[in-house]
């Protein structure tokens, strides 16, 4: 992780810490009052899609994270799953299928109803019997039955052994919900939220704004460090820079534009009390092929595609070298990682392509028609899809279309199945390989679109469940991935790196980010003294 610090002259700091790093400041002190200057106020492009944990599995999770509470969850500096409202769990038989929590006791939800092991086994059962487009029951794959057999006990009862389940549970999709106010088989809508979290959402404007306060009935791990936040939703990075450097907020998190990001390295801006926290990310960007297209349904088709982009160039000259060429589905530093799509396909060659495409006997320019969200993974996405086209229309073999739509209207046409080609970002649930692999396959996954990929889903993936060390999963990951790449329907182009930028007077944003880099907000405090 690296600290940029702008104001009279720039000064480094370097500490040896990944995303969840702990990193502790000298010579700063919390205020006695936290509430004495008002809520930090914390700006993001990233704004939720709902605010019900049953129909989320994207970015909403930022959210989740701070208003409601899950089982286990991720305290500063650890990357593997600890109790939250759980006092203890662990799985109590030699399979790995049987996974029990003891709660802690006494937990209450904010609006004083009691939280007891009955109101964790509603939240579970009702995300599958929800099954939401779009929302988190695919990963409860692996869950037979959930049992409360005391009002402090949860069971879990799995149809196979799955080390990963642990990790499940810490995800924001497991949120606890109270089951007086949430519906057992329908989403919430009212725009409100009862949960057990560090903070009670006070107010929330759609797209705009959610106010979280303190909340007093809270128990759990997190040592909250202010006293309210407030989290502002911008359209993209320009429009939120200029509100971090006019006062209007302190800090940003997801979505600073690349450019921005450079002024705050190089110092190219005004004089300003700023810093630049630079951490390690595990976010990905990727392209979905469409199997059922007469173009794309086609081998030659997609492994031509992948053939023809460089995405060192897209990482060089789209986003400026803050993120990084990715040749995996797997990125760098989990273990399994492997640069697979670079060992096949090697440098960029549309002779190589050309070459591909005419042994199975596909002739003249292939059309395709490349889809992107216009309000989603960052300012620079147009550019990127710009730089697609350029690179595959260079190569003569393809000619492009170009198609963007917001979000929410983006999502319903690739679970319809409409795009021919689409774009993708994905944010790890848990900071395992299974989860770069486990999600994008099966007939119900994350793209919405069936890939069944046997030999992933029936031998590979539960023989890695079947092992609680990590470290010995590397062979089943490498052959899933060599599977991926052979198909050639998801196709990896960059991982990112993750940039927090604040006013000085903040602490905190260096261990705020949890290892799915999910901000936690109550690491977040004014500094009083230097």
């Amino acid at each position: 992780m690296r600290v940029f610090y702008r104001n009279r002259r720039l000064r480094y700091a370097a500490a040896l810490a990944s995303t969840a790093a702990l990193v502790t400041g000298c010579g700063i002190l919390s205020p006695d009052d936290p509430d004495e200057d008002g809520p930090i106020v914390v700006g993001t492009t990233s704004a939720p899609t709902t605010l019900d944990p049953a129909a989320s599995w994207d970015g909403s999770w930022e959210l989740f994270r701070n208003v409601y509470q899950t089982l286990l969850s991720y305290p500063n500096g650890t990357t593997t799953p600890r109790p939250d409202a759980a006092r203890a769990c662990a799985f109590t038989d030699s399979s790995q299928q049987v996974y029990r929590c003891e709660l802690r006791p006494g937990l209450t939800f904010s609006d004083g109803d009691p939280l007891d092991a009955a109101a964790v086994k509603y939240s579970i059962d009702r995300i599958r019997d929800i099954g939401a487009d779009g929302g988190p029951a695919g990963l409860l794959g692996s869950l037979d039955r959930v049992r409360a057999p005391s009002a402090t006990e949860v069971v879990f009862h799995l149809n196979k052994p799955d080390a990963t389940f642990p990790f499940v549970l810490a995800t924001p999709a497991m949120s606890i919900v109270d089951p007086d106010t949430y519906p057992a088989r329908a989403v919430r809508r009212d725009g409100r939220v009862v949960g057990s979290g560090p903070y009670v959402l006070k107010s929330y404007t759609e797209g705009e704004r959610a106010e979280l306060v303190r909340n007093d009935r809270y128990e759990g791990y997190a040592e909250r460090r202010n006293g309210a936040v407030t989290i502002e939703y911008f359209d993209g990075s320009a429009e939120m820079v200029k509100a971090l450097r006019a006062g209007r907020i302190q800090v940003t998190f997801r979505g600073l534009a690349a450019d921005d990001v450079i002024a705050l390295q190089d110092g190219t801006a005004e004089e300003e009390d700023l810093q630049l926290v630079e951490g390690t990310g595990a976010d990905i960007s990727y392209l979905v092929f469409d199997p059922d297209d007469p173009w794309t349904g086609r081998i030659a088709v997609r492994r031509a595609v992948a053939q023809v982009i460089d995405r060192a160039a897209l990482a060089h000259e789209v986003y400026r070298d803050t993120v990084d060429p990715l040749y995996s589905m797997v990125p760098r530093g989990l273990t399994g990682h492997t640069n697979v799509f670079f060992d096949r396909f090697g440098d960029p060659s549309a002779a190589k392509a050309r070459a591909l495409l005419t042994e199975a006997g596909v002739d003249g320019p292939v059309p395709l028609t490349l889809w992107y969200t216009t309000d989603r993974y960052g300012s620079e996405t147009a550019l990127l899809f710009k730089a697609l086209e350029r690179q595959l229309e260079a190569s003569g073999l393809f000619t492009v279309t170009l198609q963007g739509r917001p979000w929410k209207t983006y999502v319903a046409g690739y679970q319809k199945g409409e795009y021919q080609v689409f774009g993708r970002g994905w944010f790890p649930d848990f900071p395992d390989a299974e989860n770069f692999i486990a999600p994008f396959v099966g007939e119900r996954n994350a793209l919405g679109t069936p890939y069944p990929a046997p030999e992933i889903t029936g031998e590979l993936l539960p023989s890695s469940r079947r092992k609680s060390d990590r470290a010995d999963v590397v062979e089943e990951f490498e052959e899933a991935q060599r599977v991926l790449v052979a198909d050639a329907r998801l196709l990896p182009l960059w991982q990112g790196r993750q940039y927090v930028a604040s006013s000085e007077d903040i602490s905190g944003a260096e261990r705020a980010l949890d290892p799915s880099t999910i901000m936690m907000m109550w690491e977040l405090h004014r500094k009083t003294s230097w």
